[in-house]
């Protein structure tokens, strides 16, 4: 089960640094060069400084990246820039946004979370992870003693029991308050009360944790655990035993879960007709219409049908675009090509839309990483400025909490952007102190 634990937040002394938005930041797998230029001179002490500070050419051993955080982490330290909270506590985090008009508040909290290795635990993964990514973050981690970034986490929680007692608590407090670059506004309460601490410890005990973003976060917290234990250096009360997580409920209703799009590039151009031709047999296929602007017509049939056996198929050779919907035999072909996985995978339409249409009917397997986004318009700006580099374009459903849930307990791992939540968690509310 999930050790879920109160901690000492470090966090910024707004009596030095002003506007708690200006020192703000997204994750930093996210952020582009320009907005990291643009966050370093918004603020001296913006986070991205720790987060993702920047390469330099003669960089060495000595001086680089890491150790430069090093030194500005111990700075603002010292210099009272960051100030640790005095008691342990849970940080009870709000973020309000709006998506195609509507408005959300997505509800959480913040905690340590033990750091088990996958598998060993309750916490599970549903994305695969790379070495690269993992020991960037090992060595800011090893360098700073400090997690910067909470990881994103979603449990189980029918009743919203955990997220109402903290609600309860913050009655009638003020909130710490900062807006990101796309509007979003963040809010966080800290709760220090011993008692509802404890309850809210107890609840989380038996639940399941379901890694929604951070992965390699918290593979790195996992590694960094292990490295000081055979160092000698991990007592059972190290602060690197837990990791610094964001628990959202799975039922929530300010979560949502975003669809990422493809653009493969660089692949045989076809039409419509020689796309009938190899998935005719195994999708119905109806065209929605001509024109790269179809685009917004197709995604309005898809995400009204809401069945994660559709999708749309831009053909660049005539421009059209087509909607395909699997047919029994379509789900009896991808149980045959998907035999290395569980019954649970082959229900994602990512995972249809790689292994069954691109891979296998339309043979495209091996073929350069798709341009990945999220808006519909998005995927028209880019077949308009680029087509030939863009053949072949898919709009898909994104996977379900339930469906990552489903994959995440039996070990799967979904194919690459199965998932957008959006908004981002943003980097600046608490830091977590592994010292």
């Amino acid at each position: 089960m999930p050790n879920i634990q109160p901690f000492e937040g470090l966090r910024y002394n707004l009596a030095q640094v002003g506007n708690l938005s200006d020192v703000i930041a997204p994750p930093y797998d996210v952020i582009s060069p320009q907005q990291q230029d643009e966050l370093y001179a918004k603020h001296e002490n913006n986070a991205v400084r720790l987060i993702l500070a920047k390469m330099f050419p003669d960089d060495d051993e000595q001086n680089n990246r890491y150790t430069r955080t090093a030194r500005a982490l111990k700075d603002w330290k010292e210099s009272g820039v960051l100030v640790k909270d005095s008691k342990p506590a849970i940080y009870v985090y709000h973020q309000l946004y709006t998506v195609d008009g509507q408005e959300y508040c997505r509800k959480g909290f913040m905690a340590g979370c033990e750091a088990v290795p996958f598998g060993a635990g309750m916490v599970f993964p549903h994305e695969l992870t790379m070495s690269g990514p993992k020991l960037d973050r090992l060595m800011l981690t090893t360098a700073c003693k400090t997690n910067f970034s909470q990881i994103f986490g979603l449990y189980p929680d029918a009743d919203n029991e955990v997220q109402n007692l903290l609600e309860a608590a913050i009655i009638g407090v003020t909130p710490l308050e900062a807006t990101d670059h796309l509007g979003v506004v963040s809010r966080m309460w800290i709760v220090d009360d011993p008692e509802v601490v404890s309850q809210v410890v107890k609840l989380m005990g038996p639940k399941p944790i379901f890694i929604a973003d951070g992965h390699h976060r918290y593979e790195t917290a996992c590694n960094y655990r292990k490295q000081l234990a055979e160092q000698g250096e991990l007592t059972s009360d190290h602060p690197a035993n837990h990791v610094l997580m964001l628990c959202i409920a799975m039922e929530d209703p300010g979560l949502i879960v975003l669809p990422t799009h493809r653009l493969f590039p660089n692949v045989r151009a076809m039409s419509q007709e020689d796309l009938m031709g190899r998935v005719g047999e195994y999708f119905r296929v109806t065209t929605v219409g001509n024109g790269i602007n179809s685009a917004h017509a197709a995604w309005g049939l898809i995400d009204k049908m809401n069945d994660q056996g559709t999708m749309a198929l831009y053909t660049g050779k005539d421009g059209v675009w087509s909607l395909l919907s699997i047919t029994d035999k379509g789900r009896e072909k991808m149980d045959a090509v998907s035999e290395d996985h569980h019954p649970e995978w082959r229900q994602l339409g990512v995972a249809m839309l790689h292994r069954l249409v691109i891979d296998t009917l339309l043979e495209l397997k091996g073929h350069e990483r798709p341009n990945y986004v999220h808006q519909v318009a998005e995927v028209v700006e880019t077949l308009k400025n680029e087509p030939e580099t863009y053949p072949l374009a898919a709009l898909v459903m994104p996977a379900t909490v339930q469906l990552i849930q489903e994959c995440s307990m039996v070990r799967e791992r979904m194919p690459a952007k199965s998932t957008y939540f959006y908004p981002k968690p943003v980097t600046g509310f608490v830091f977590k102190s592994l010292e």
